[in-house]
């Protein structure tokens, strides 16, 4: 069998809805040309292991996945240093392409990896399919990192059924959904509940963040409501908002995080609604405002649940389109697919600026799109300072286009 040539598919980061498909996809159309398709459980830490775990595809198994969440390989946040790479892995199974899924991390370690390989006299290209739920990968034409679109609905499921607790007990839910550098998710959730508050990191753009302000923010919101006789919401706020708050305020709200090998707050081991929401109930009590608000954390729910149509149709696209780019001699490259269903490769150079690095797309907060948006929440503004004067001492301090513009 190890004279037969093969391709080797592996999984990095966290999941995404549609791993499996891509997998599906890919492992179906090799086979069909003929090749021995494998997959390496734990993603890059199986290429450095004596003893890899293997599954090796047929169409069965193949066929029986493509449209189930999460991922058939076990998946790996794992990035090598100075361990040695299993070369008999790849020379002993004849692998002719690695195919890596993952975030730009993945990217490059493939990269990195094929470079390596080549110099010990094993020839493999490596073509990359991009997966992130915060559809913050530069891709062309802002089209959608796979993913993104299935984590969005299952957030907007939720969300419509968190909005309705609210409206039926006239109480207000404060909640907090991933998005580690770019506020893609939460928008699309706030703006597809008609959430009357969302907080994303793009919207302090002309001001440093502060939970002050975040607080402000949504109390703003809660106030506008109370003005117009309504007593319940739900204000969504990103976790990427911890990413770009100061160490002075990370350092002083209270909480004692752990922190990564990159230096980044482990916000999955803390609960972010619950800080927000214990925040905003202790501003809330010091304002005499008799408003009850609960938490809601939309995290790791959204990660493997079952990928809808969009993501399923865009990810067989990929998925046929690594075998594409691989049959043109491609390698080093990551596969794209624009809305007209054309795939072309992008590589790694074509996305990092001048440090080498890989700049997040992020919402864009000033642009028509989210303007209109931002017309459907409720918050303070000039006209409603009198009446706002009912519930707080100093309106203007709650005025949202001031406090995002850093007046107050």
């Amino acid at each position: 069998m190890a004279s037969k040539k093969s391709i080797l598919i592996i999984c990095g980061g966290g999941p995404a809805p549609g791993i499996n498909a891509v997998i599906s996809t890919v492992a179906k159309i090799f086979l069909k040309d003929g090749y021995r398709v494998l997959g390496l459980h734990e993603g890059f830490k199986g290429i450095f292991s004596e003893e890899p775990q293997i599954k090796e595809f047929d169409f069965a198994h193949a066929d029986r996945i493509f449209s189930r969440g999460g991922s058939t390989l076990i998946m790996s946040r794992f990035k090598p240093s100075d361990e040695k790479i299993n070369t008999k892995l790849f020379s002993d199974n004849n692998v002719k392409l690695l195919v890596s899924i993952g975030g730009d991390d993945t990217a490059s370690t493939a990269n990195r990896i094929t470079g390596y390989l080549l110099k010990e006299n094993i020839s493999i290209s490596n073509i990359h399919v991009p997966k992130t739920i915060d559809n913050d990968l530069p891709l062309p034409d802002r089209n959608p990192t796979f993913g993104f679109h299935s984590a969005k609905d299952e957030g907007v499921r939720i969300g419509n059924t968190t909005y309705e607790d609210a409206r039926t007990s006239q109480n207000w839910f404060v909640m907090s959904t991933m998005g580690r550098s770019a506020g893609h998710l939460a928008f699309g959730i706030a703006a597809s509940c008609h959430f009357p508050m969302m907080v994303i990191p793009e919207m302090f753009n002309q001001t440093p963040i502060t939970f002050d302000k975040v607080v402000r923010l949504i109390i703003s919101s809660i106030v506008k409501r109370k003005i117009k006789n309504i007593n319940y919401g739900v204000a969504l706020v990103s976790e990427g908002v911890f990413h770009i708050m100061p160490d002075s305020e990370l350092d002083h709200c209270g909480i004692n995080f752990t922190y990564d090998d990159h230096g980044h707050p482990e916000l999955g081991n803390v609960s972010k609604s619950h800080i927000f929401n214990m925040l905003v109930q202790v501003k809330l009590k010091e304002l005499g405002i008799h408003i009850k608000s609960r938490p809601v954390e939309l995290g790791y729910e959204l990660r493997c649940c079952r990928p809808i149509g969009f993501d399923l149709t865009l990810c067989t696209l990929l998925g046929i389109g690594v075998k594409k780019l691989f049959d043109q001699g491609l390698s080093g490259c990551i596969v794209t697919a624009n809305s007209r269903g054309e795939v072309t490769p992008l590589f790694l150079e074509d996305l990092q600026g001048e440090d080498g690095k890989i700049a997040p797309r992020l919402v864009e907060v000033d642009s028509e799109f989210a303007r209109l948006f931002f017309q459907n929440m409720h918050y303070i503004e000039e006209s409603d300072y009198e009446a706002a004067k009912a519930y707080l001492p100093d309106p203007e301090s709650y005025d949202f286009n001031k406090i995002l513009s850093g007046e107050v």
